[in-house]
């Protein structure tokens, strides 16, 4: 069987790579925009490989990524060293070196802080990840869902201290991570243990780098001022409205941990969409009726520049279109489902799903 011809990332498809990971991120997971400048910076006039498991089946992959407040990131940037102190850290509990690196999840920022690693560990960049989208909880990533365990894995702090566990689930690795970051300053760098390459095509979502280069790039064909049928059928989705922002309705819950709000839109064509939140675009109803849920990407774009929206960015009089673009495909069989799921959420609602429309 032949192989999968490698995909190459050069730094002039950075940018079209950072509008992919945000539409990926589903308006949330970090705007990756900032930490395209530090890659561009490493890659240089170099490019990167992004290889298939398939390439690499011999190799031991470790996942990477930031964990914590995406807001901080911006005040001190990660320079990729605290990545090589994480992995190093689980190499010495577990006696083994990774040979190459992959993305926890590939969306937001953590879609090029995977890279920046990959670069300063001087190891090759398998393309798969454990989320395959914007995802808020550790325990919601593909590991976990498939019964597999996301310890050892370490936390490499900006002040210099590292934190490593071990024999917890991952509910208990989430609320481990989530209290220490409390007080020390926000933000990790995390690392998995390494597994095997071999097994991600089962226990990852492949190739969810070169769909982000792939949405990226279409979007920059898009014109200004298009039509919703023109952005629909550029990105692959499906557009559920287009209007102003009437209200955001915002409050917290979990201590603050994560934010939630209620969005409203009222349709030019007369519908009111709304659209429930957390970290990312959860729920789209139209006047009243579920149209859209998880694990769909549910993304707001603005209407005269296609620019995706963050979920915290959103104002009243924004003027939008909402669009829902296909779940990454790990997730839609029933044993991974109930994951992502909108009762995963507490939201009372079936999956909404354009896999499952005629």
């Amino acid at each position: 069987m032949s192989l999968p011809v490698p995909l190459t990332l050069r730094a002039a498809d950075l940018e079209a790579l950072a509008v992919g990971l945000c539409l990926l991120g589903s308006g949330g997971a970090g705007d990756p925009h900032p930490f395209s400048s530090v890659l561009r910076s490493q890659l240089g006039d170099a490019e990167l490989v992004l290889h298939a498991p398939a390439e690499l089946a011999g190799a031991s992959v470790v996942p990477v990524g930031m964990v914590g407040a995406t807001s901080v990131f911006t005040e001190k940037l990660p320079h990729g060293g605290e990545f090589g102190t994480a992995v190093a850290a689980t190499g010495r509990w577990t006696g083994a070196a990774p040979d190459a690196v992959m993305a926890i999840e590939t969306a937001g920022l953590n879609g090029i802080t995977a890279l920046v690693a990959a670069l300063h560990l001087g190891l090759p960049y398998v393309d798969a990840d454990l989320a395959g989208r914007g995802l808020p909880r550790l325990d919601q990533l593909t590991w976990a869902a498939a019964r597999l365990p996301l310890t050892p894995c370490a936390l490499a702090f900006p002040g210099g201290h590292t934190l490593l566990i071990d024999r917890a689930s991952p509910t208990d690795v989430e609320r481990t991570i989530r209290a220490a970051l409390a007080g020390t300053g926000g933000w990790a760098a995390l690392a998995l243990a390494p597994g095997p390459a071999a097994s991600l095509e089962e226990t990852a979502c492949v190739g969810t780098l070169g769909r982000a280069l792939a949405l990226g790039r279409a979007h920059g064909s898009l014109r200004m001022m298009a039509e919703a049928a023109e952005v629909a059928e550029g990105l692959g989705g499906e557009i559920l409205g287009e209007g102003r922002v009437l209200d955001v309705l915002r409050h917290s819950s979990d201590g603050g941990l994560h934010a939630e709000s209620s969005v409203t839109v009222l349709d030019r064509h007369g519908a009111v969409l709304r659209i429930e939140t957390e970290n990312e675009f959860l729920m789209v109803l139209v006047d009243g009726q579920p149209r859209a849920t998880v694990p769909d990407l549910i993304c707001l774009l603005d209407r005269r520049t296609n620019r995706p929206l963050a979920v915290d960015a959103l104002r009243r009089g924004d003027e939008v279109f909402v669009l829902v673009l296909p779940a990454p495909a790990w997730w839609l069989a029933p044993e991974h489902l109930d994951r992502v799921s909108p009762s995963a959420f507490a939201i009372d609602c079936p999956p909404m799903l354009l896999a499952g429309r005629p």
